[in-house]
Parts: structure tokens; sequence; C-alpha cells
């Protein structure tokens, strides 16, 4: 699996929502369109396995979370992914919102109180991204790529 390979996994979804708010309503839009036991959520999901098997896909490693910038732009947005397990991240905020993919890969767990699926930070959000019941994996897509480290 290459990064554009990735890319055009990811484009999928991105091309679908460009133009869209990014509020509370895209998470149920994008549950709908692509939910976890849909093939599009299921592509995704087995590419960030094997990127993170292959070392590309998160590979810097700070306080116990795993992560990286995958790719800068496509459609408008960054993506970041994340490994993360029973931990609580470093707090930031999201100045033009955060979409979050959420992949569990050990036990039950949820990101924030959201199971497995697609969850939305609308623009001036912030908090500590957590991982409770296990281990997932996330996908961020930020607009702008922009986001704020603060301390929260």
């Amino acid at each position: 699996m290459s990064v554009e390979e990735f890319q055009s996994l990811v484009q999928q979804v991105t091309s679908k929502i460009k133009d869209q708010p990014v509020e509370a309503d895209l998470a149920a839009a994008l549950n709908d369109q692509f939910p976890p036991d849909g093939e599009v959520f299921k592509n995704i999901r087995a590419a960030c396995d094997e990127g993170i098997k292959e070392g590309w896909l998160c590979a810097q490693e700070h306080g116990g979370i795993k992560f990286g910038r995958v790719i800068r732009d496509v459609d408008g947005f960054s993506v970041d992914v994340v490994l993360m397990k029973d931990i609580v991240g470093p707090h930031h905020r999201h100045p033009k919102g955060e979409i979050d993919m959420i992949m569990p890969t050990e036990g039950d767990a949820k990101f924030d109180g959201t199971p497995e699926g697609w969850m939305v930070y609308g623009p001036d959000s912030a908090h500590k991204p957590t991982v409770t019941d296990g281990e997932a994996v996330v996908l961020y897509l930020l607009p702008g790529g922009e986001i704020e480290f603060t301390r929260g």
C-alpha cells in the first residue's frame, strides 16, 4: 500500500464532504453513507492496519501515542492517523472542526465515548482525545489542516 493508494481510499470520503459544514449532522451523514460494516470504511480500516504494520503510518510516537500526518491536503483536509490504547492525549482546539473515523482494534474501544464509526467536532471545539476500553486507530480529517495544541 502506498500513500497515493491510501489517499485514493480516503478521497472517496473527502470528495463527498468537502463542501459540507463541519458540524454534528455530518457525523450522522457519514455513519449512514460510510458505515463501519460498509466497503469504504472496511477498505480504509484495512489500509490503516497495513500502513501501521508496514511502518509508514503512525510512524511517530510520544507519550504512548503513535501518530502521523499522512496527507497534507486532499479536498481541503489534512489526514492524520493515531493509534491510542486506554490513554488521554494532549488538549487541542479545532479552529475549523475535526472529523474522526474511529476504528477499534482491541477490546470495545471508544474514542471520547464514541464507539466504532464517525464523530464530528465543530469549529472552535476543543478536547483531550481519549481512548477507553481498549485500543483504537483514529483517522482525523482536519479542514485546512488546522489544529492548535493548548494547555486545557
